[in-house]
């Protein structure tokens, strides 16, 4: 599979305050226009309470803005993320179970800031409202009260399977996940595949196993994948007659070594892919 380049870019993983990110809508828009990219795709966790927002911060700027979201389904080692892309962000379906999703995570969280007081924290975070707390979000919180030197050392010590605040969230299945960004009209693809701690036989029948439930695509080009890693995902996508996408996975400062359309400064998604999304 060869791809087109136009030599224009997009990026189409991005999140912001309205789940971990440290971006307002308006300002993935500024920074979009900063960075020349023609679509970007708001793919908030769970949610997609800043789609209206970031439609309307983009109106006249030339930045054209595709709805979606990343939703944490049920996984053997981690939790497994599928990208919604041009979904119908106002389907009534999507958004009760997105507010079933809501719940469990609220319930989650408040699990895990008992956890947090237990060890003597400040758990006074923001837990309600239309904002997707992820574990991020406690991170962030902990590096900035100084329980943490870094987001990373916060979740080592504290927030990762098996330490003293994590709490497991109650996730729906991938297959149910599939089905529910397609009844709401929108485009299912697997989010950084190298990231489920699977060989490349175990990818591979991890996104067998999803085609079969109606995976359509593979976020081939993401910031932290190599040239051969890119490879065999676009090989794989070529072989199960995959679409492939790409983004940065922005969240600002709680990645400040990611950033908006580039990743890790070498990073571009051809405009040309967008074509499957709409």
């Amino acid at each position: 599979m060869n791809i087109n380049d136009n030599g224009r870019y997009i990026d189409l993983h991005v999140h912001s305050t309205y789940s971990d990110g440290t971006f307002t809508p308006k300002e993935l828009v500024l920074e979009a226009q900063k960075k020349g990219l023609t679509y970007m795709a708001l793919t908030d966790h769970d949610t997609v309470a800043g789609v209206s927002e970031i439609i309307e911060c983009a109106k006249g700027t030339g930045v054209k803005i595709i709805p979606g979201m990343e939703l944490s389904c049920e996984f053997t080692t981690k939790d497994l993320h599928i990208l919604g892309l041009n979904i119908d962000y106002t389907n009534k379906t999507l958004l009760r179970k997105l507010a079933d999703c809501q719940n469990a995570r609220r319930n989650r969280n408040e699990r895990m800031a008992e956890n947090m007081k237990k060890l003597g924290m400040e758990a006074d975070i923001f837990l309600d409202g239309d904002i997707s707390v992820t574990r991020a979000n406690f991170a962030r919180y902990m590096v900035d009260k100084g329980y943490a030197a870094s987001i990373n050392e916060a979740f080592s010590k504290y927030l990762d399977l098996g330490k003293p605040v994590y709490e497991k969230v109650v996730r729906i299945s991938p297959k149910e996940g599939i089905k529910l960004i397609k009844e709401a009209g929108g485009h299912p693809v697997l989010a950084h595949p190298y990231l489920y701690l699977l060989d490349e036989a175990g990818i591979r029948d991890l996104v067998c196993g999803l085609k079969d439930a109606g995976l359509e695509g593979l976020e081939v080009i993401y910031s932290v994948f190599d040239e051969k890693q890119v490879r065999f995902l676009m090989d794989l996508a070529d072989e199960l007659d995959l679409y492939i996408t790409g983004g940065s996975d922005f969240h600002g400062a709680n990645k400040p070594h990611i950033s908006l359309g580039t990743g890790l400064g070498n990073l571009k998604v051809p405009e040309t892919l967008i074509k499957n999304i709409l």
